[in-house]
């Protein structure tokens, strides 16, 4: 199945974590409160996606069915080639200008502007697609386990 293929490769080419000092990740119910400030943030490449993109992971295993939440940083012009996931995507812009759209080809003219502060809501196994303008950060969560898989197999890093 091209959504378990595509999450096993993602959790193991992503694979990143967050220090904030004796914090237990993912956060649970009863420890202390979470607090992280953008210095403490650790980014990486994003083994999933073209190259360019960056993630922090804040909380959660990524291939359990337990609450995430991570960031991603893309560069001015940055694609998002058409995906979908197997979870419902929360995704709320905190920098630059996200440009995203439904659908299961690339079509700039679909593209909806998403200024900082905006918010998108997408259920799971819908396509979807988007462009960066300006260095453009913005963050998800949601309930794993995580995955991304693209509808044209050739737009997929890992292969």
């Amino acid at each position: 199945m091209r959504i378990t293929t595509a999450l096993v490769t993602f959790l193991a080419t992503a694979t990143l974590s967050l220090t904030a000092g004796a914090q237990s990740l993912p956060y649970t119910a009863g420890d202390d409160h979470l607090m992280v400030t953008p210095d403490q943030l650790e980014w990486g490449p994003v083994g999933s996606m073209a190259e360019g993109a960056e993630m922090a992971v804040i909380e959660g295993d990524l291939s359990q069915e337990e609450p995430f939440t991570f960031r991603l940083r893309l560069p001015d012009g940055y694609r998002i080639d058409p995906h979908v996931h197997p979870a419902y995507e929360r995704l709320t812009v905190l920098s630059g200008t996200l440009h995203f759209a439904h659908g299961e080809s690339f079509d700039a003219d679909q593209l909806q502007r998403l200024p900082a502060g905006s918010v998108a809501i997408m259920p799971p196994g819908h396509a979807m697609f988007g462009e960066a303008e300006g260095e453009t950060v913005f963050q998800l969560h949601g309930t794993g386990p995580w995955a991304i898989d693209y509808i044209d197999p050739a737009h997929d890093p890992r292969r």
